[in-house]
């Protein structure tokens, strides 16, 4: 077995999808090659999700159409 890339510690920074209001923050790592993980900015030391680039490309793309309804109850 193979690995094509060395492992590589996440290199966090807030996502431009948080908002400004210092809240609740998404965080996400850009440096990690073919994948992008997510975790939430008020518990770095929890669990993140990691998503193939092509399907964060996909959300992102949704999310900047506008795709998503959020219900505010």
């Amino acid at each position: 077995m193979s690995i094509d890339h060395p492992p590589v510690a996440p290199a966090w920074r807030k996502s431009s999808y948080s908002g400004s209001n210092g809240g609740d923050c998404v965080e996400v790592a850009d440096n990690v090659p073919g994948t992008v993980p997510v975790r939430d900015s008020k518990d770095p030391q929890g669990p993140a999700l990691a998503f193939s680039a092509d399907a964060w490309t996909a959300f992102v793309a949704d999310v900047k159409a506008d795709r998503f309804k959020w219900d505010h109850r």
